[in-house]
Order: C-alpha cells, then sequence, then structure tokens
C-alpha cells in the first residue's frame, strides 16, 4: 500500500525529522564508484562484493570500491528505515537539504529487504564532501543536536 501524506511543508519536515532519528545508517568505508560494462559481459564482471547493481538498456552499472586511479568517487552510506513509518518524501527532503548546505547532488538506490524492515536507500555523495555531509546526518539523527546552518568548511578524502 503507498502512503499518501497530506501535510503542512512544516508537518512534512517533523515526519522526516523522526523517520531519520528512527532510521539505521550505515557508513561503508573507503570510497565507492560505478563500474560499467554490457550485458553480454555480465556473467564475468558482476562482483560479488557490490552493494548495488543498475541496468539501463544494454547496459549494467554495479556499485563497488574505487581503486586509486579512479575518476568519480563517493562516500556511500544507507539507511534502514523502521516499518510502518510513512518515509515518503524522505528522498527529496534530505537530499535537497544536502544540495542547500554543500551546493552537490547525491546518488539514491532504493531497495527492499523485507528481514531488516523493508525499504533501505543506499546513498552517495562525493568523497571530497562525505565526512562533512554525515556530520549533518549525525546530527539530523541525534534527537538533541540541531544541524549547524553555517558549514562554511568542507571536508573529505580525494
Amino acid at each position: 500500500m503507498v502512503d499518501i501524506s497530506i501535510e503542512t511543508p512544516e508537518q512534512t519536515d517533523e515526519r522526516l525529522s523522526q523517520v531519520i532519528r528512527l532510521a539505521t545508517l550505515t557508513r561503508f568505508d573507503g570510497s565507492y564508484t560505478f563500474e560499467e560494462f554490457s550485458s553480454r559481459d555480465l556473467a564475468t564482471r558482476l562482483a560479488e562484493e557490490a552493494l548495488a547493481l543498475v541496468r539501463d538498456g544494454t547496459h549494467w552499472s554495479q556499485l563497488v570500491r574505487a581503486s586509486m586511479d579512479t575518476a568519480e568517487i563517493f562516500t556511500v552510506f544507507q539507511f534502514h528505515f523502521k516499518q510502518g513509518l510513512d518515509n515518503s518524501g524522505f528522498v527529496g527532503w534530505l537530499a535537497s537539504l544536502l544540495k542547500h548546505r554543500f551546493g552537490t547532488g547525491v546518488f539514491v538506490i532504493c531497495g527492499q529487504n523485507s528481514s531488516a524492515g523493508g525499504i533501505h536507500d543506499y546513498w552517495g555523495c562525493p568523497a571530497i564532501v562525505g565526512t562533512a555531509v554525515l556530520e549533518v546526518i549525525d546530527a539530523l539523527m541525534d534527537r538533541s543536536v540541531a544541524p549547524s546552518s553555517s558549514q562554511s568548511s568542507v571536508r573529505g578524502e580525494i
């Protein structure tokens, strides 16, 4: 069943603030990248340690650990949501907050794991802002700490 929320922006913010506080966050060490290959190479290129696999017509992309010579690298983290909570709008809410705060977008890959509560999201942001993004997420998940609105320093690893 799809949840439809009819609420004010303030009510949405309060609901999604509760959703993130109750979510389980997993951080992945190191940096990640997308490795691309054709459908004919799927059987030989699919990496068992890949976090996600996405198809676009005749090509696949898998999210794997980055090597030193990788052009685009990302910090990756994951949310598992409590079953029964209305998390509709969460991706747009958090992505907008991070875009406003850091000037960069994110990628999100959603999946389903019924044994772990249901919906889960892999999130990635440019590694150069990864540490700062996770600090904001930590503040959002902490009931007693509000995220700083004057985030001036951007820290991360390349």
